[in-house]
C-alpha cells in the first residue's frame, strides 16, 4: 500500500508540474531485469514534487513539449546522483524547463541505477535505457513535430558519464533491436560530468556503483569515455568547476583534449568557483553557463538566432 501511496504521489506531481506525458520506456519488460525482493523505487518528495529517486526497476521518459516558439530540436535529460540516486528535480525538471523556454522540446529520463539486485549484467543496464530512450523520441520524430538530426542529450555528474557513454558507445547493440534507429544523439551537453573510471581522476562512487569493485582493467578502459571517443562522437559542449572536489575538472578536460584531437567540434567552459552539482547555477561565475550553452546552440542551428 504503502508503494502505491509513493506511485501515486509521483505521478501526480509529475502532472501538476507540466502538461506532459510519461513513457514507461520498457512496457515492463526491461532486458535483463530480474526481481528482487525489497528492492524497489525509493521517491523523495519535496513541495509535492518528485526531487530525488532511487532503485529504479520502471525507467520512464517524461515528455515536456516547448509550448511558446517551439524549434524542431530535442533533448533527452539524465540527471546525475553517482548511480545510486537521480536528482530529478534540480537536474531534470528545472533544466527540461529551462529548455521549453528556449523553444526546445525536453524529455527526462528516469533511468535504472546499476544494481546486481535488479539486473544481470549492471554495467550496461543505464545504457540500455538511454539507448531505448533515444531511439524513443527519434522514432517519434514526427508526433513531437522533431527533426531526427537535432535530438541531443544532456547529462549532470553521473548522468554526464551517461550522456558521455551514449555519445561514444552509441554503435554497442546492448539489447536487440527491432529496427536501425539510431541511438547516436546529434550532440552531448556534460555539466560537471564523470567521464573517466581510472584511479587518480573518476568519481569512485560513480565508478564502484556502475562498474564494482577491483574492475577489470578492459572495463575500466571502455567505461573511460575519454579514450572511446572517435571522429564521429557527437559536437560537445563541456561545463566544470575548477574547485570540484566530487568530480575533478580534468574529466572534462580531458574529454575536451579527446575530442580535439579528433576533429570534433567542441567548447568548453572552466569556471574558477562553483564546485559540483551547481545545476543551473548558485551565485557566481558558473550562473553563466545557460547562456553560454544557448549561444553555441545558435551557433550549430540548434535555436534560432535572435
Amino acid at each position: 500500500m504503502k508503494n502505491v501511496l509513493f506511485l501515486f504521489l509521483v505521478i501526480f506531481s509529475s502532472i501538476c508540474y507540466a502538461q506532459q506525458q510519461t513513457i514507461e520506456i520498457w512496457n515492463g519488460n526491461a532486458p535483463g531485469a530480474i526481481a528482487t525482493e525489497g528492492y524497489a523505487e525509493q521517491p523523495k518528495l519535496k513541495n509535492g514534487r518528485l526531487n530525488s529517486t532511487s532503485k529504479v526497476t520502471h525507467p520512464t521518459l517524461e515528455v515536456f513539449l516547448a509550448k511558446e516558439n517551439p524549434t524542431q530540436t530535442g533533448v533527452i535529460i539524465l540527471p546525475g546522483g553517482g548511480y545510486t540516486h537521480l536528482a530529478m528535480e534540480k537536474e531534470g525538471y528545472q533544466i527540461a524547463e529551462w529548455f521549453n523556454q528556449q523553444g526546445i522540446h525536453a524529455f527526462v529520463l528516469k533511468y535504472r541505477m546499476p544494481s546486481d539486485k535488479s539486473m544481470t549484467n549492471k554495467t550496461v543496464g543505464p545504457l540500455q535505457d538511454a539507448q531505448r530512450a533515444m531511439r524513443l523520441v527519434r522514432r517519434n520524430t514526427e508526433k513531437y513535430n522533431l527533426n531526427p538530426e537535432k535530438i541531443g542529450v544532456i547529462g549532470f555528474s553521473a548522468g554526464g558519464h551517461l550522456a558521455s557513454t551514449l555519445s561514444t558507445h552509441d554503435a554497442q547493440r546492448t539489447y536487440p533491436v527491432a529496427d536501425d534507429t539510431s541511438a547516436r544523439p546529434n550532440f552531448s551537453i556534460l555539466i560537471y560530468p564523470v567521464i573517466s573510471m581510472e584511479d587518480g581522476i573518476t568519481h569512485q562512487g560513480s565508478k564502484i556503483s556502475l562498474l564494482g569493485e577491483n574492475a577489470a582493467a578492459e572495463l575500466v578502459e571502455n567505461y573511460s569515455n575519454e579514450t572511446q571517443v572517435t571522429e564521429e562522437t557527437p559536437i560537445t559542449f563541456l561545463v566544470h568547476a575548477t574547485n570540484d572536489t566530487a568530480v575533478p575538472v580534468e574529466n572534462s578536460i580531458n574529454y575536451y583534449l579527446a575530442l580535439k584531437d579528433h576533429g570534433v567540434s567542441t567548447e568548453m567552459h572552466v569556471y574558477q568557483d562553483g564546485g559540483h552539482g551547481f545545476g543551473l547555477g548558485r551565485e557566481g561565475t558558473h550562473t553563466q553557463w545557460p547562456e553560454a550553452l544557448k549561444n553555441w546552440l545558435m551557433v550549430h542551428q540548434y535555436l534560432q538566432l535572435n
